[in-house]
């Protein structure tokens, strides 16, 4: 076997991550060794690969779902974006430096099309399968021209397409048939079918619309997957999601001690990676919410300013909002303060600037000991170490240099009283870590909250992943997807007018 599929989307966040991640899953438990693949991914959430690549943390995501190490040719490119208009470029892993929107799409990216068909042929040629996920839409007719991650690499690859839809927001019936409607005959003849994603309700009600909509457009329909509760792993884009109340989805067993353990995190700008408090909300009796008022923090047991895109940007949201003063009022009381990269940058006494910002000397919230000078080069790394007696592994992802001038020792950055400071990302996904930063929380805090002796991250993000491919494989009819990744797109499918415009 070596097939091929493109996941793609009537819109951004149609569940296009989850469902590669599901049919990755799936298939892995068929025996069949495959990998996931995405061209192009737009994101502030990523993650270092052994080989100290950079990509998105979905692509990382969906590797753990095959039961693979990911790799750089899984994502070869990764935008991060540093504003509206403007992404650093980090291509096979590494940084090549910033482009404004219109740099990007008006030639630079299409040229980048044959060193992403290049990664996916090198996994190809490695793997039985390979389940590519698109971005945003393949109708996107003003990028056509342009597009490496959708149409583009499907035509370049040859690879069928299905289309998933989100029903939960409405009108997918109209997106089905306008997505397929909008692209040219020969991207049409690739386009398979539909998935129906997030369903609430009666399938048998919807099945008349599925036969119209396979009438209107010659096309099938290959599941209807019902709506569940805490799929929505290692999110790719906090920039389009207002984060505003939002609580992060935590399991529902009861705290094992008599208190809850509440924790907000600043919703600061161009907030990345803040997939590092989901090991948080997986405790029992911890909640989590994103905030971006100081009142928010008067209940909170443990304020954490996540990494950031912007450090300098971030500071100076903190301050205009009044959150930079709670912060230091907390700190000042010895109530538990957790920085990560750009939010560890920012508390420290001193920024220098002439990389990110470019804002030269800035001067920081000055909560820990701790000097912080951007360099040209990223540090990209996947550390190992030991804080308050239990073993550590995260991964590093920044470009300012932090000295630490005084403090204790914690992780690779400091700590004064019940301020901490780090670079790591993902630590907290270190279960006895985990458990004993959060007992040095609760006794700060006077909370009688204990964490659980048996919660362990990684075999529920085993469990999501397995819920996942039972969703593909109980709702979708697996024997015409798998033709479908084995064989191609159906010969003869029809061609919808009016196309593409010319």
């Amino acid at each position: 076997m070596n097939g091929g599929l493109l996941v793609a989307g009537t819109t951004s966040d149609a569940g296009k991550s989850v469902v590669t991640a599901g049919i990755c899953r799936w298939l892995v438990r068929q025996g069949v060794k495959v990998a996931p693949f995405k061209a192009q991914n737009m994101s502030l959430n990523s993650y270092v690969t052994r080989e100290g690549a950079e990509i998105g943390r979905a692509q990382a995501m969906q590797a753990q779902a095959c039961r693979v190490e990911p790799t750089a040719h899984m994502n070869p490119v990764l935008l991060k974006p540093g504003g509206e208009r403007s992404s650093q470029v980090v291509l096979l892993g590494r940084p090549v430096g910033e482009m404004s929107a219109r740099g990007y799409h008006g030639g630079r990216q299409q040229r980048l099309l044959g060193t992403v068909l290049d990664s996916l042929a090198e996994l190809r040629a490695s793997y039985d399968a390979v389940i590519c996920e698109g971005a945003g839409s393949p109708a996107e007719i003003n990028l056509r021209r342009t597009d490496i991650v959708n149409m583009g690499i499907a035509r370049g690859a040859g690879l069928p397409v299905l289309v998933v839809g989100d029903i939960d927001r409405g009108g997918v019936f109209a997106s089905f048939f306008g997505t397929v409607a909008l692209l040219a005959p020969e991207d049409q003849a690739l386009v398979a079918g539909f998935l129906v994603n997030k369903f609430r309700g009666d399938v048998s009600l919807l099945e008349p619309g599925l036969d119209m909509l396979h009438g209107l457009t010659g096309r099938r329909t290959y599941g209807v997957l019902p709506f569940r509760h805490g799929l929505g792993i290692d999110e790719e884009d906090g920039l389009r999601v207002s984060l505003r109340g939002t609580v992060r989805e935590s399991v529902v067993a009861p705290p094992v001690g008599a208190d809850v353990l509440r924790v907000a995190v600043c919703a600061v700008p161009l907030m990345s990676n803040f997939t590092d408090v989901d090991a948080l909300a997986a405790e029992p009796g911890v909640v989590v919410r994103f905030v971006d008022r100081p009142e928010e923090l008067a209940d909170a047991d443990l304020v954490i300013v996540p990494g950031t895109r912007g450090t300098v940007r971030a500071l100076r949201w903190l301050r205009e909002r009044g959150l930079a003063e709670a912060i230091a009022r907390r700190a000042a009381e010895q109530r538990p303060v957790l920085g990560v990269c750009g939010g560890f940058q920012l508390l420290g006494e001193h920024i220098e600037d002439e990389v990110e910002s470019r804002a030269g000397h800035v001067d920081g919230l000055g909560l820990l000991p701790v000097r912080v000078r951007f360099a040209r080069e990223k540090t990209l790394a996947r550390p190992v170490g030991e804080a308050l007696g239990e073993r550590v592994e995260g991964y590093e992802i920044h470009h300012g240099v932090a000295e630490a001038t005084g403090g204790e020792p914690f992780l690779d950055g400091c700590r004064v009283g019940q301020t901490w400071g780090t670079h790591w990302h993902g630590s907290l996904e270190s279960d006895g870590f985990r458990r004993a930063f959060l007992r040095e929380v609760a006794a700060a805090a006077g909370r009688r909250f204990v964490p659980a002796p048996d919660t362990s991250f990684a075999a529920l993000r085993e469990e999501q992943l397995d819920r996942l491919g039972d969703l593909i494989e109980h709702h979708a009819d697996t024997d015409a997807l798998w033709r479908l990744i084995e064989s191609g797109a159906p010969q003869g499918l029809p061609f919808i007018p009016p196309g593409a415009p010319a």
